[in-house]
Formats: structure tokens, sequence, C-alpha cells
């Protein structure tokens, strides 16, 4: 092969399939997406093994992406509920699928979405580092958190989450400057605690060239965690978050030196006037390599409807610079997300991410918008199904309380002002009472 990773060949000036399915899909020329490849600033991943994807691109002038979490649990190990979860993702038009299990058999799980699903998987090895090895965190090796990253590589996971930049000095500000709620990265939690027990430096950082290695030879984008994500209002935007941002900066442009592709991870919760801002100071240190925010969820007190206060603050991250948003259920900080929860969830992203499209201008996000506002104006109802985000529930709304005329709702009847302006317009006469 004349390349090694996509980056590798936008900067050989060699045009992939991959980047011609995104150069359609995005509307955009091949030479401006190569160029914006070979800065590092548009990514594709695509791990080499993992032969059913359907490429999309990453990049902040790119339509916003959605990604769904899910996997088994120690309290849930269904893999057929999660399968199905994973079918209903992509029929309902998610671009990546995270699996998180942290029970079971996540091999067996984790290769079956590379062989048979077209989007893009990712994983976060920490987190089946302790399922695979099955023994005290304390004890396992920095050579054995390396080999699970290998593993799922040669997998065919097309980006993973590597929390490397919670090092030394990052924990000893964290440990100075301590928080109202600590860590609640679920990777970040377990490498401090390790660093904390063996005294050692986090592998991921040490290593990272040795990384770095493993991701070029099978085209891994890496996604550098924010393990010092803030987990509430009052976290966000401290010298720790700050900190790690520095740091993963630093380490993008290692990775960018041997054509490794990046994504940079970012917070969290976090006070909605504080994002903008958030996203420019990323922008800024990480060179601008694409961003994929974890919410952000913009209050603290909403449990059962987090998956709106992330719709939220995904809509102002997305208009400001992120690129991939990480869809929020509404059983977010209460238990594993069910089928339906995982629907609620991906429905507001993907209204968050299209919200934040038209916002920022990327060619023909509106189109749809146009369209469905043609089929209101001719209160053509199936056209208006059709073209809905949720179909299934607007159908099941309507026919949950048909109207007396068929061209109206029950909401407005012959008080309907699209159908009075038609008729107005048209040199009709208007009668509301006696129709």
């Amino acid at each position: 092969m004349e390349y090694t990773t996509q980056m590798d060949a936008a900067r050989k000036g060699i045009f992939t399939p991959e980047m011609a399915k995104v150069a359609e899909k995005e509307h955009l020329e091949p030479k401006k997406l190569m160029a914006l490849m070979a800065e590092g600033k548009v990514i594709i991943p695509c791990n080499k093994v993992h032969t059913c994807i359907e490429p999309n691109g990453l990049g902040s002038m790119l339509k916003t992406k959605i990604n769904v979490n899910l996997g088994t649990s120690r309290d849930l190990t269904d893999l057929n509920m999660e399968l199905e979860k994973v079918n209903h993702a992509v029929e309902m038009g998610a671009e990546a699928i995270m699996d998180l299990s942290s029970f079971g058999d996540t091999q067996k799980f984790r290769r079956k979405l590379t062989h048979e699903c077209p989007a893009m998987i990712g994983t976060v090895p920490i987190y089946d580092a302790v399922v695979y090895y099955h023994k005290a965190l304390g004890k396992i090796t920095a050579r054995e958190w390396i080999d699970i990253v290998r593993m799922h590589a040669e997998d065919g996971v097309d980006f993973m989450t590597i929390h490397c930049g919670i090092n030394k000095e990052t924990a000893k500000k964290f440990k100075r400057n301590r928080r109202l709620m600590n860590i609640v990265s679920r990777g970040g939690s377990i490498i401090f605690a390790w660093m904390e027990m063996t005294g050692e430096e986090n592998p991921f950082f040490q290593y990272f060239d040795e990384i770095l290695d493993i991701c070029r030879e099978y085209d891994v984008t890496l996604s550098l965690g924010d393990a010092c994500r803030p987990g509430c209002l009052q976290d966000a935007t401290d010298a720790s978050q700050i900190e790690e941002l520095i740091t993963l900066g630093e380490l993008t442009k290692r990775a960018w030196e041997k054509d490794v592709q990046i994504m940079i991870e970012g917070p969290g919760h976090m006070p909605l006037n504080q994002i903008a801002a958030n996203m420019e100071i990323q922008k800024t240190l990480c060179h601008g390599a694409p961003f994929y925010v974890l919410g952000p969820i913009v209050t603290d007190i909403a449990p059962g409807y987090d998956h709106i206060t992330s719709a939220i603050g995904g809509t102002v991250a997305a208009m400001n610079g992120a690129s991939f948003l990480c869809y929020v259920t509404p059983a977010e900080h209460l238990r594993l997300p069910d089928v339906d929860d995982v629907k609620e969830g991906i429905i507001a992203a993907r209204i968050a991410a299209h919200a934040a499209d038209i916002a920022k201008g990327v060619p023909h996000a509106m189109d749809w918008d146009n369209e469905m506002a043609v089929a209101r104006k001719k209160l053509d109802w199936n056209a208006m199904f059709d073209l809905a985000i949720d179909p299934e529930k607007a159908r099941r709304y309507r026919e949950s309380s048909r109207p007396e005329k068929e061209d109206t709702c029950s909401m407005c009847g012959n008080f309907c002002a699209v159908k009075n302006m038609n008729r107005i317009l048209d040199s009709e006469i208007v009668s509301i009472f006696d129709e």
C-alpha cells in the first residue's frame, strides 16, 4: 500500500476511496478535503480491518456527527439486547458506536461489531483491560495496558479513547485544586487510581509513541480522552481540565508527526455561557483537531431528562466548533439505557447536530427544513411524516387525536392559519365557524 493512514494519504496527495465518499457526502472539493486532512482538521476514522464500514468525516466544517454509547455491564450482560441497540442506532442515523462493555465476552461482541456494523466503532481499552486480565487493578502492568490497545486495533476498532492526558503532573494539580465532584470519567478514575496505587507514570502517556505506532499500522484514530472533564457545573473550566487540555495539545502534535489521526474529547457538565469559550480554547490549544464533546450537560438537576440538557449544550458546542456529539439518554446518571432510551438519546442528539449545522452554514443543511416547510404549506401530512426526524412518533401523535377535517390537526381545526392563508391568497372565501 502506498500509504499507512488516511492522513498519510492526504499528505501524499493520494485521494482514497474513503475520501471520495466523504467528499461526496459533504459537498466538498477533493483538494479542499485533502488539505484539511493533511492539517489534521478533518479525520476519517476507518481501521483497515473494519472492511464493512461506511466512511464518515469529522471536522468542524463538516456535518456534525453523533456517537452512541452502549455495551454490557456486570448488572446487565445481554449481548442480544446490545446488538438490538446497535441496529436501531444505525437505522436512526448514528454515525458511530462506542462499545463501552465492562463485563462478559467483550472481544466476541467487539469483533461482531467490526465484522457486521457499518458505523465507526470506538472503544475504551482501559475498561477492557480490567475485564480481560481479571485481576486486581494495582496488579495490571504497564505492558498489559498497552497490549490491550494492540488487541483492539487488531480487532478492527476505528477509534479508541486513550486517557493519556492525566499524567503525574496533571494528577498533582488535581490534588492541589480539589473539586466538588472529583474525577467523573470512568477511565480517568481507573488510571488515576492505578497511578496512586503503583506510584508509576500513566502508561498511556509514558508509552505514547508505541501507541502511535500501533495506530499507524492499523489506521486507528486516537480519541484523546478527557479524564479531567467536569462532572458538575461548579467544576467546569477549572485548572485540572485546562492542564489536561494543554497536555492533549502537545500529544496531538506528536501524533501528527507520525500521520496518526486525532480527535480531542471535551466536557462534560458546563454552564451554557462557558461552552463557546471552551470550544475556542480547545481549537487554540489543540491546533484545530476535531473536538468530540460529551454533552455538554448544561444543568445538573434533570436526571431522566439529560438527553434534553445535553442537546441544548451540544447545539451550542457544535455551532462553535465541535465536530462530534456523544449522545446522552434519559437514563444518564441513573442506569444502563434500554432500547427506548437509546432512541430518545439519538433523536435528541441528531436534532442538536442538525440545528448546529444550520447555524454554522453547512452547505445544504437547511434543505431538509425547506422541504418540510413546503409540505406544511401544502398540508401534505404524509410528506411531513416522511420528512420528520422520527416519522413513527409523528404518525402516532396524529393518529392519537384525529381531527374532524383531515386537512387540519386537532389543535387548530378550522382556525388553521396555513389552510386559511392558502385559501385567501387563492381568492377563496375564508369561513371558519360555518364550515
